[in-house]
């Protein structure tokens, strides 16, 4: 029984398309500015109903303040 020594050699080229790249990582920040500020809109609402009392408390003072009353 004899070794065989073999070497395979494998040349590939791998091309990247950088404006889909960059494209990619801009709509995963836009995205996550999005999240994250609807997140930050989300809890105001939930301090301010529990600030109030609850939400028809909420809803009462919110329209007092627009209406000037």
């Amino acid at each position: 029984m004899t070794a065989t020594n073999t070497i395979a050699k494998t040349n590939t080229k791998t091309s990247v398309d950088t404006r889909a790249e960059v494209s990619r990582g801009a709509m995963i920040s836009i995205n996550t500015a999005g999240a994250v500020i609807g997140l930050w809109a989300f809890a105001s609402l939930v301090g301010g109903m529990v600030a109030a009392g609850g939400p028809v408390a909420l809803a009462k003072a919110w329209f007092s303040a627009v209406a000037g009353m």
